[in-house]
C-alpha cells in the first residue's frame, strides 16, 4: 500500500510538471511569455487561454507596466470585451487608477467604441471620476473630438454637460457641440464673467462651430459682463470675415415681449420634424439593424407613439391641464440619440424641447427711478421711468429692488434691481434683473402627456393634474430637465431632456 501511494504521489506530481511545461510551451508557440507585457498582449487580444495560463503560472492579475497601467486598462482601451469580462469576473477593480490617474473608461473613451464605454459603464464604472489633469471621461472626450462617446456618458453626468459645451466651444468642436445639445447642453450658458458658447467660439475663430451655434438658436446679440457681443469678440481677435458673419442690427421685432405659450406650436413642428425623419430613414432601412433601432424611435419606450393623436392641436399651457397619464416608468429611448437604452425615469409628462429667447440689450444698473441700459454696439444709455428705450417698443414703467430668489445664488433670497418694461405694441411687460441676461419671456419646456402625446408649454410656477388624481407643481424649468413636485407628498421628481435641442 505504501509502494503503491508513493508510486501515485510520483506519477501525480509528474503529471503536473508535463501539464505546466506544456502550458508555457503552449504560451511560447503562441509567443507569449509570463511577463506583465505578454499578459497586456494577450488582455487587448481577447486572448484568455493565454491570460488564464499566465495567471496558473503565478503572474498576478493586477499586474501594472511602468506607468502603473493594468491589462484592464488595455483591454479597455483595445474593446477586448471577453479580456475585460475575465478580469472583472475575478474582482478587479473597474475604476483602477495608473499613473496619470486614469481610468479603465477614460482609456476606453480615447482609444476605443461606445460599445466599450457602455460596458464598463453598465459595471460600475464611475463617470465623475478625474485624472491628474482634471479631466473627467466626458471632458476628454471633448478634448479630442471623440463625439460618439457623449451619448453613453451624457445621461449619466447631465450637470456637467454645460461646462462640457463651453470647454467644447472654446476648442471649437462643432461635432462634439452637436452631440451635447443633443442631450440637453444649454446654447444659454454662462462662463465665469458671462461668455456664451457662441462668444467663446467666435473669439478664437472657430467659424464651424459658429455656424452650429447660430442654426441651433443661439443669440448672437448676446452680451458678456464687460457687454461685448461674439461680433464684438471676434473682430477684438483679428477674426474679420467671422465678426462679419456674426453682425447684425438688432431689428425692431427682436425686442418683442412674447407670452411662452405662443412659441408652443414652434418647438412642436420641430419635434414632429425630428421623428417624421427618424421614421422615413428607419423605413429605407429595408428592416436593417438600423432601420429597426430608428423605427423604435417614434415610440416613448411604453407603446405610446410621440405623435399627437389629435393632429394639428397647437399645444395649451400645462397650467391647470388634467393630464391622461399617470405617474409611470417610461424609457430613455423616446427619440433618435436621446439617451441609452437602460435609463428610465418615472414621470407622467416627457420633456421635449427647451426655449428661451434674450433681448439684444443689457441692464447694467436701476437705482432712483433710472435705469443704466446698454445695447449691442452702444455706449449705456441712463433711462427714466416713462421712457421708452430708444429704438424698441419697450417703455421703461418701473425701476425699484425687491428681494428674489433663483439658481444664480443657489436658490438663496437676495435684493436686486429690477426695471419693469412694457412693450407697447403688445402690451406684455416684465421684469429684467440688473446684471442678468434680459429675457423677452420665461424660460419655458414643451412637455407631452406620455399617454395620449398631447403637447404643452410648460413654466416654473404651473399646477397640473395626473390621471390619478395627483397634483403637481412646476418647481423649475431648465435647458436640461424640468423639475415637478407631487403636491401631496412634496416629493420631487426631475425629468430631463428627450427630445430634440431647442
Amino acid at each position: 500500500m505504501i509502494f503503491v501511494a508513493g508510486l501515485a504521489t510520483v506519477v501525480l506530481v509528474s503529471s503536473c510538471k508535463e501539464r505546466g511545461e506544456v502550458e508555457r510551451e503552449s504560451l511560447s508557440v503562441a509567443g507569449y511569455e509570463v511577463t506583465y507585457e505578454a499578459f497586456f498582449r494577450a488582455s487587448e487580444s481577447d486572448d484568455i487561454r493565454a491570460m488564464k495560463t499566465m495567471l496558473e503560472s503565478g503572474l498576478a492579475l493586477d499586474s501594472v507596466d511602468k506607468k502603473s497601467r493594468t491589462a484592464l486598462h488595455a483591454a479597455a482601451g483595445s474593446g477586448a470585451m471577453q479580456s475585460i469580462n475575465f478580469m472583472l469576473d475575478r474582482r478587479m477593480d473597474v475604476n483602477v487608477t495608473d499613473a496619470d490617474g486614469r481610468t479603465p473608461l477614460m482609456e476606453a473613451v480615447l482609444r476605443s467604441t461606445p460599445e466599450t464605454v457602455r460596458y464598463l459603464l453598465r459595471q460600475g464604472a464611475d463617470p465623475l471620476l478625474k485624472d491628474n489633469e482634471r479631466f473627467s471621461p466626458l471632458m476628454l472626450a471633448v478634448r479630442d473630438g471623440r463625439r460618439n462617446m457623449v451619448p453613453e456618458l451624457a445621461p449619466y453626468v447631465r450637470d456637467s454637460l454645460d461646462d462640457a459645451l463651453l470647454a467644447a466651444s472654446i476648442l471649437g468642436q462643432a461635432g462634439v457641440i452637436d452631440e451635447l445639445t443633443n442631450f440637453g447642453a444649454s446654447i444659454y450658458a454662462r462662463y465665469d464673467d458671462g461668455r456664451t458658447p457662441l462668444m467663446l467660439a467666435a473669439q478664437r475663430g472657430h467659424t464651424e462651430a459658429v455656424e452650429l451655434l447660430l442654426e441651433i438658436g443661439a443669440n448672437r446679440f448676446a452680451m458678456s459682463q464687460e457687454g461685448k457681443t461674439a461680433a464684438e469678440m471676434a473682430t477684438d481677435a483679428g477674426y474679420g470675415l467671422l465678426a462679419t458673419r456674426l453682425a447684425k442690427e438688432p431689428e425692431e421685432g427682436d425686442f418683442e415681449l412674447t407670452e411662452p405659450v405662443e412659441l408652443g406650436a414652434e418647438m412642436a413642428a420641430m419635434v414632429e420634424e425630428r421623428v417624421a425623419q427618424a421614421e422615413l430613414i428607419a423605413e429605407s432601412a429595408d428592416q436593417g439593424a438600423m432601420g429597426d433601432e430608428l423605427a423604435s424611435a417614434s415610440d416613448d419606450g411604453d407603446g405610446t407613439d410621440v405623435f399627437m393623436e389629435e393632429a394639428g392641436q397647437a399645444p395649451v399651457s400645462l397650467e391647470g391641464a388634467v393630464l391622461e397619464s399617470e405617474m409611470t416608468e417610461v424609457s430613455e429611448t423616446s427619440l433618435v440619440g436621446v439617451g441609452p437604452a437602460n435609463e428610465t425615469v418615472s414621470a407622467p409628462i416627457i420633456m421635449r424641447s427647451y426655449r428661451q429667447r434674450e433681448l439684444p440689450l443689457q441692464v447694467e444698473s436701476a437705482e432712483k427711478g433710472v435705469a443704466s441700459i446698454r445695447l449691442p454696439g452702444e455706449e449705456t444709455r441712463k433711462i427714466g421711468e416713462g421712457s421708452t428705450i430708444p429704438g424698441t417698443s419697450l417703455k421703461v414703467i418701473r425701476v425699484h429692488r425687491k428681494m428674489q430668489s433663483g439658481k444664480e445664488n443657489s436658490g438663496e433670497p437676495i435684493e436686486v434691481s429690477v426695471v419693469e418694461v412694457e412693450d407697447t405694441n403688445s402690451g406684455v411687460s416684465r421684469d429684467l434683473v440688473a446684471e442678468l441676461p434680459a429675457l423677452a419671456h420665461d424660460p419655458v419646456a414643451l412637455v407631452q402627456d406620455s399617454k395620449s402625446g398631447r403637447y404643452y408649454v410648460a413654466r416654473t410656477g404651473q399646477r397640473f393634474q395626473a390621471a390619478d388624481g395627483t397634483d403637481y407643481l412646476v418647481g423649475d424649468v431648465r435647458p436640461n430637465q424640468v423639475v415637478i413636485e407631487n403636491m401631496t407628498t412634496h416629493e420631487t421628481t426631475t425629468i430631463p431632456l428627450r427630445g430634440p435641442r431647442g
